[in-house]
């Protein structure tokens, strides 16, 4: 299977970060992916994929900082929280 096109990659990031299951996670990580998508380099996008694939309850609780969030999302969970607060 050929690899999806950068521009494709991103557009489906950012329509998964806008179209997530509760509105708050809709506006956080939009925001996020708005801010940071564009310049991500290739293995940070694979991370924030899978990251999308988290619960959104869960994911809430790690940027709000009411959970600890995995170690492989932990970097990502702490810049979320920052664009988010901005």
């Amino acid at each position: 299977m050929a690899e999806e096109p950068r521009d494709h990659k991103i557009k489906r990031l950012h329509m998964r970060s806008m179209r997530r299951g509760i509105k708050e996670m809709d506006l956080i990580l939009s925001a996020y992916a708005q801010a940071e998508l564009a310049q991500m380099s290739d293995a940070r996008m694979a991370l924030y994929d899978s990251l999308l694939s988290e619960n959104d309850q869960d994911l809430y609780q790690w940027v709000t900082g009411q959970s600890a969030a995995p170690d492989q999302f932990a970097e990502m969970i702490s810049e979320i929280s920052m664009v988010f607060q901005k």
